[in-house]
């Protein structure tokens, strides 16, 4: 049976049930003040008195007329229930549509049920909800793909170049070809690595465990000193102990790609960038900022989308695979936090990760501890 039919029923038993207690209740009083039979006293001397059965003549007036009542009551329930039935149902038909037009692949449908707010306007606004960021999904992965695709094709059409023209011209530097086959290799390598690095934080298929972010700043400071002495770029750090809750190795890589960008994203010469870990009150909070060119907010908006590299502030010899910002969005999103970029006045970006603390009670405020590390040949500033 359908939910309006069961409904129907429903109410029509409901009402059956109903008249049938009142009936019963105006019988049970009317026994209490009707006797069950009757003496009829006559003034006549000639005639006779008698004894009627008041009761049961009663009950054959009272049986028929309540059997019709009911009667009504079955038709007025079950007539009265359908039409009940279908309007309370009608927002449940309608969000029923959107779902089968959703199914067939329309996701820009929207039930947009009117009427006060109830339990049904709450389950269409959610639905419409969903659909909204499903849509914005699935938009954002089929632009993915096709820029992935480009972007992969491109060192394989590269490839293909070279082979042809060793093929054709056999006495061509090797040496050369190899030097070039290899770089193309690489960035088809690390474009590869770092599609999968997105998949697998999408998918959250990763073991949580405690981290401080305060120790992947770190990190990552060390390990990319040698490219900022090559930009001649001062890194100065400066936080306390930062704990969250995910994976290590995805926020180090979220930290590492952060500090990468913001040292080859920088001045021609004697840029600055700085790095910090705090805790607010249910939140670590992981901030880096650079010195730079001046941004648009139209351009910051678009860093985080995939393959989008930012042009107008990007060396030639460090461009990238076009990931940097959309693992790291995707990494912050994976563990529940949020990206903010926001240009700077002066030039340059402050991008800010947001993620959930572990405890805020444990986070210990140690300070921005002075930790002066001196390169002879590399303008560096650690704090």
């Amino acid at each position: 049976m359908s939910v309006r039919l069961k409904l129907t029923l429903s109410y029509a038993g409901f009402l059956m049930l109903a008249g049938a207690l009142l009936l019963a209740a105006v019988w049970l009083f009317l026994l209490r003040y009707v006797p069950d039979r009757a003496t009829l006293i006559s003034h006549d001397d000639n005639a006779t008195n008698g004894v009627f059965p008041v009761r049961s003549a009663l009950l054959d007036v009272f049986a028929p007329r309540a059997a019709a009542v009911l009667a009504f009551l079955l038709v007025f329930g079950l007539l009265g229930g359908w039409i009940l039935a279908g309007r309370m149902l009608a927002p449940l038909a309608r969000i029923t549509d959107a779902t089968r037009t959703a199914a067939n692949g329309s996701l820009s449908h929207r039930v947009r049920l009117p009427g006060r707010k109830d339990e049904f306007r709450e389950l269409a606004d959610a639905f419409d909800a969903m659909l909204v960021r499903l849509e914005a999904h699935v938009a954002e992965q089929q632009r993915f793909a096709a820029n992935a695709s480009h972007e992969l094709r491109t060192p394989l059409a590269v490839s293909k170049a070279l082979l042809d023209v060793a093929r054709t011209d056999p006495n061509r530097d090797t040496g050369e070809l190899i030097d070039r086959l290899h770089a193309v290799n690489t960035r088809a390598i690390d474009l590869t690595e770092a599609l999968l690095l997105v998949s697998r934080a999408e998918q959250r298929s990763f073991t949580r465990e405690r981290v401080d972010l305060s120790l992947m700043a770190e990190e990552a400071t060390e390990t990319l000193l040698s490219l900022a002495e090559k930009h001649g770029v001062t890194i100065e750090t400066c936080g306390e102990i930062t704990p969250t809750i995910g994976s290590q190795a995805l926020l180090l890589q979220l930290t590492t790609n952060l500090v990468h960008n913001a040292i080859v994203h920088n001045l021609p010469e004697q840029g600055t960038v700085w790095v910090r870990t705090s805790v607010r009150a249910k939140s670590a909070v992981l901030t880096v900022e650079n010195t730079g060119e001046k941004l648009t907010p139209e351009l910051a908006s678009t860093l985080t989308e995939p393959f989008q590299r930012g042009t107008e502030r990007v060396h030639t010899d460090h461009a990238g695979v076009g990931l940097g910002l959309a693992i790291v969005k995707t990494i912050a999103h994976a563990h529940d936090g949020t990206l903010t970029l926001t240009p700077r006045a002066a030039g340059g970006i402050r991008i800010t990760v947001e993620l959930p603390a572990e405890s805020a009670a444990e986070a210990v405020a140690d300070g921005c501890a002075d930790r002066t590390e001196a390169l002879a040949h590399a303008p560096f500033r650690r704090r």
